[in-house]
């Protein structure tokens, strides 16, 4: 039954999409209802999967290599993630696509990407987990080029230049490990490892560092986080929320396959990941902090609640098998972070849907009156501030008892503890500058003397089915946060199997004094933030009320000032090189028509400037007049005809 089930959940979502445009057709509200009860099944049979774990299933020969699924622990549990989140986001999505166009091609996209996503987490290999990584990349970029204006087609440019570039460096760690161990069996990799030595060992790290920079770059670690700031403001809410509260979570997925299985006990590696998860975490709090664009500052947040994951990550490591806190904190946080941006993505969309508008000046006041969503919204600030009784305070207190517990392990042994406390006190203050910009958000949003030119109704501002959606998800971070032992502690305990985690001995208690420490240390530092910084910097009182000012210089925009001009130095090198062997070429043909053609000279022509398609802007043809849906139709065939020769060559 297993087997089944792992098959239907990978490849139900790709059939169904096939679906879309015919049920269109005779009409919107059976496509509506359609994309309602496809993740609806999927999360039935995610749960069925559950009762039947675990679970293997393969099909052989399949891309060469060979396709393998694998179901139980952290597997289950992210494709149980994964089936929720598209069922909460299906919700909204009647109301949010009423009157838009292209909803049939991101509904097919959205599906594909379930379907993929699915394959991403039951993947029992390497090998498996790239091929659906690859197919999820290129279906998700449809979200973030949906509205076809110039700022989503530029981000999607992005997002598809930093899938791309990971993809290719993972492809280039995947040959590396496959010619150094034999095998990208996920299970066996820890045995292999082991038995390496020497030289071999440095080929393993040069590929791990490959994978990390593919993973990474979809996680949004930093450096590769440039599309999450960029991606999130112009996609539709909806996809907001899954590119931020699951589709991450595939590259945290692949990064944990790569710690654990590959390099559980190398200090190297834990280093890197501590030191770029940490960046990561205060970077994403300070742009969230500076930023005046409601999905903009939730983008940002989703990249620092990724860096504090990735510290979880280097934790594991450096406990060793002690490691039990760090494992349930990483797991249980790319939990909350899913469920969390959820309701806060779902509840922009609301927003905008209200005001056309994301602005904080020009949507200033607009949920004074609007109590559902008010109350759901403060729910997700205070979880992702951990805010004790919130879901978020669970897991962010079990990454930060991961340092302490590291630190006191150090000073047992007379280590130097310098550099991990800097950690904890960067954790502690990125808590409270998460803290200080979510206050900042919902104050702008819920408090606020409303905006002259706003219209500002109460009516029917919130669809009963996203009341639905965000209600219950609010309702299950209260309930996680009130009551981790009969519920947050089981998943972490059965999820962190598959991270090899060491045994906890005892109850963990949450709400001890020493616990809460860490969480009132973070909102101390957050109100001191908000009231001496925000308010007083971040602020300036007009006649219309307050007005909040964008200080972000643009010009440290990591893309515009490292990124593109480094593409345009490799064209330029590139064409430099073309003109040189195109000048040596020349040479040669005029030299040879002045030896052989005497008498009947022009008989060889030159290239001219031309046919160098660095130099000068080919004229439009016909298909590239097309419209942005007929191309991705293209696109889509060639992807299918190139599929079908791989799959039965």
């Amino acid at each position: 039954m297993s087997t089944f089930l792992l098959l239907f959940l990978v490849f139900f979502p790709f059939l169904a999409a096939y679906f879309v445009y015919p049920l269109r057709r005779r009409g919107r509200e059976y496509r509506n209802l359609y994309i309602r009860i496809i993740p609806g099944v999927e999360l039935l049979a995610a749960v069925m999967l559950l009762l039947f774990s675990p679970g293997t299933a393969e099909m052989p020969q399949v891309c060469g290599l060979g396709l393998r699924f694998e179901a139980g622990s952290l597997h289950t549990m992210l494709a149980l993630l994964s089936a929720f989140l598209w069922l909460m986001t299906a919700l909204p999505c009647k109301e949010y696509f009423a009157d838009r166009e292209g909803v049939n091609r991101y509904y097919c996209s959205w599906l594909m990407t379930l379907g993929a996503l699915m394959g991403v987490f039951l993947a029992a290999d390497l090998f498996t987990l790239f091929v659906f990584f690859e197919i999820m990349s290129f279906a998700s970029y449809v979200w973030v080029a949906q509205n076809e204006n110039p700022s989503a087609l530029r981000a999607g440019q992005t997002y598809l230049a930093v899938a791309v570039f990971g993809g290719m460096m993972l492809l280039v760690g995947l040959l590396m490990l496959y010619h150094l161990l034999g095998t990208l069996m996920i299970q066996r990799l820890p045995g292999l490892v082991t038995a390496l030595r020497g030289e071999q060992y440095g080929e393993l790290f040069t590929a791990g560092m490959f994978c990390l920079v593919g993973f990474g770059a979809k996680a949004g670690m930093y450096p590769l986080h440039i599309w999450l700031p960029k991606a999130h403001p112009v996609a539709p809410a909806p996809a907001s929320a899954l590119l931020s509260g699951i589709l991450t979570k595939s590259g945290i997925f692949g990064i944990l396959v790569t710690s654990r299985y590959l390099f559980f006990s190398s200090a190297d590696w834990n280093k890197v990941i501590l030191v770029l998860g940490t960046i990561t975490m205060v970077l994403g709090s300070v742009l969230a902090l500076f930023s005046i664009n409601l999905k903009r500052a939730l983008a940002c947040s989703s990249m620092s609640q990724i860096g504090f994951i990735l510290v979880g990550v280097a934790m594991q490591g450096f406990l060793g098998a002690e490691n039990a806190l760090a494992a349930w904190g990483t797991v249980l946080h790319m939990l909350n972070h899913g469920l969390i941006k959820l309701v806060l993505f779902v509840s922009a969309g609301v927003v905008y849907m209200g005001t056309h508008s994301l602005d904080l000046n020009e949507i200033r006041g607009w949920g004074r009156n609007k109590p559902m969503l008010k109350a759901v919204f403060l729910i997700g600030a205070a979880a992702i501030a951990g805010v004790p009784g919130t879901s978020g305070y669970i897991s962010k207190t079990l990454l930060h008892e991961s340092i302490v517990e590291y630190i006191h392990k150090l000073e047992h042994l007379g280590a130097s503890v310098t550099g991990f406390r800097a950690v904890e006190w960067l954790f502690l203050i990125s808590g409270g500058l998460t803290a200080a910009y979510m206050t900042k958000l919902f104050v702008a949003v819920f408090i606020e003397g409303r905006a002259g030119k706003q219209k500002f109704g109460v009516r029917e501002y919130m669809a009963p089915a996203t009341q639905i959606a965000v209600g219950l998800t609010a309702f299950l971070m209260l309930a996680f946060g009130l009551a981790p032992w009969v519920s947050m502690q089981i998943i972490a305990e059965k999820s962190s199997v598959f991270l090899r985690a060491g045994e906890y001995h005892g109850m963990f208690r949450y709400f001890s004094w020493t616990n809460l420490q860490g969480a009132l240390i973070s909102l101390a530092i957050g109100t001191a933030v908000y009231l001496l910084v925000v308010r007083t910097v971040f602020c300036r009182r007009t006649a219309d009320g307050i007005a909040y000012l964008d200080l972000w210089p643009e010009k440290l925009d990591l893309e515009n000032l490292v990124y593109r001009p480094a593409v345009r130095g490799l064209a330029f090198a590139g064409a430099l090189c073309a003109r040189v062997a195109a000048g040596i070429g020349d040479f040669l043909v005029l030299s040879g028509e002045k030896l052989l053609y005497l008498r009947a000279p022009g008989v060889f022509v030159p290239k001219r400037n031309e046919n160098f398609g660095v130099y000068a802007r080919k004229p439009k043809r016909f298909l590239i007049g097309e419209t942005f849906a007929f191309d991705l139709t293209l696109a889509g065939v060639g992807l299918i005809g190139a599929l079908t020769y791989i799959l039965f060559k």
